[in-house]
């Protein structure tokens, strides 16, 4: 008759210690934002806000503002206010800030939520139709006078 060996249970497996946390490497502070002003949930969607985003971006803010003013596309005039509240941060930020040396340092478009709804179609059917939205994020800088 063949014997039996009885195997003693093992033993839990001891908790690992976590890993020890990894040094932060050594990286140069990001500057400081200048003036800037954003806006969310803009109902344009963001491929038509670029077109008239990329006419604006480096010119100067009150040059920008005569060009959105006279500008057919439908998301000229929420840049137009985006523009101007960003000089008004600029005006109320504590230095003091030549408002006609001010221009459009950056201007990025980004692409918000996308509301989605049903458009009925023939024999029951139903196709989905979605509105996209825009986020769209405005800093100016200072030209330097010489």
């Amino acid at each position: 008759m063949a014997e039996t060996q009885t195997t003693t249970p093992k033993k839990k497996a001891e908790r690992r210690a976590p890993p020890p946390a990894r040094a932060r490497k050594n990286r140069p502070a990001a500057p400081a934002p200048g003036p800037h002003a954003s806006l969310s949930y803009l109902r344009v969607a963001p491929r038509k806000v670029r077109i008239v985003a990329d006419e604006v971006r480096g010119m100067k803010v009150g040059d920008a503002l005569a060009m959105l003013k006279y500008t057919p596309q439908s998301a000229a005039k929420p840049l137009a206010k985006l523009l101007r509240s960003a000089v008004a941060n600029a005006e109320q930020g504590g230095g003091r800030v030549d408002v006609d040396a001010l221009f459009v340092k950056t201007l990025t478009v980004d692409q918000g939520p996308k509301m989605r709804r049903f458009m009925a179609r023939a024999m029951g059917r139903a196709f989905r139709v979605e509105k996209k939205t825009s986020h769209v994020y405005v800093e100016l800088g200072t030209a330097a006078r010489g």
